[in-house]
């Protein structure tokens, strides 16, 4: 399952590694603003800083299986903002094809 490898990914800071698990087509819908990027909208060095700068704990996985991982976790912002983050990710081809987040900001 592609939970772990996504996790891993993302704390060792692999750009490589995190974008070799999303399918070509990905797009990432943000749920406050509708927003959605596709794999190609966030540089290598964008990504980069992200993974060492936004803090998640209390990781889990909720749900996974061939067609969808559900996650939360707690982020802290290098702004100081915390958010409870809900990530749902429909898979294709074994892959993160589609993920929609949804976001309450922790006081």
């Amino acid at each position: 399952m592609l939970y772990e490898k996504l996790k891993n990914a993302w704390d060792q800071a692999d750009v490589d590694a995190y974008k070799a698990l999303h399918h070509e087509d990905f797009t990432f819908t943000f749920h406050s603003t509708g927003r959605v990027m596709t794999r190609d909208d966030m540089t290598d060095q964008d990504m980069k800083g992200m993974m060492m700068s936004v803090r998640n704990t209390h990781q889990r996985c909720i749900y996974e299986n061939d067609d969808i991982l559900v996650e939360h976790a707690f982020s802290e912002f290098p702004s100081g903002d915390k958010e409870a983050v809900m990530m749902v990710s429909l898979k294709k081809d074994g892959l993160i094809w589609r993920t929609e987040t949804g976001a309450t900001p922790i006081k």
